[in-house]
């Protein structure tokens, strides 16, 4: 188990394999698709993003109403491909990791390996214990979104799994051949 502490630098990257298990601590972002679509409307038009990219994640989480006493609720990746179209704008501009579940485009593998970015896993299914490692959440962009909205959170120890790394490999596709599954 290794562990990381945003901002990532290339140095932490390059270090990751796909397979590798993490625990994240330091600051995350939250984005879904129309907060990206935003994002990357903001970049095409030379406009400043509501917070700097570089060297930072992107949880693809749009997380319930916090309980009392709790910074958030539960918070359980969203599928990622729905982001595959804006993630190379991202990455080319400093993301350095993004969190979701599900496979990546072949083009954002490729941003990937160009770039030094890396995407994570969360388990789905486990949104309540993913919670428990976010000390703190504040929406600081796109209020209007609701659950959707821009997140800054504090993490200590959010649990991840390394999918794609540097090097090209893809976990899933790892599993699928251990496991002579076809497609």
């Amino acid at each position: 188990m290794m562990k990381l502490t945003t901002p990532l630098k290339d140095s932490d990257i390059e270090k990751l394999k796909a397979g590798d298990t993490v625990k994240i601590t330091g600051i995350i972002y939250t984005a879904r698709d129309a907060a990206h679509a935003r994002l990357v409307k903001l970049l095409e038009e030379g406009k400043e993003l509501p917070f700097d990219p570089k060297g930072q994640i992107i949880y693809y989480v749009g997380p319930t109403p916090a309980k009392p006493g709790n910074a958030i609720g539960s918070a359980g990746p969203t599928t990622a491909y729905r982001m595959d179209s804006f993630a190379p704008k991202l990455i080319e501009v400093g993301l350095k990791g993004m969190i979701g579940k599900g496979a990546r485009s072949d083009e954002v593998k490729e941003y990937m390996i160009k770039h030094k970015a890396i995407y994570f896993a969360a388990v789905g299914g486990a949104a309540a214990l993913i919670a428990k490692s976010i000390t703190k959440a504040e929406v600081i962009a796109y209020d209007d979104l609701g659950s959707e909205a821009i997140r800054k959170m504090e993490v200590v120890d959010f649990p991840a799994i390394v999918i794609n790394d540097i090097y090209g490999n893809d976990l899933y596709e790892m599993g699928q051949k251990e496991y002579n599954i076809e497609d």
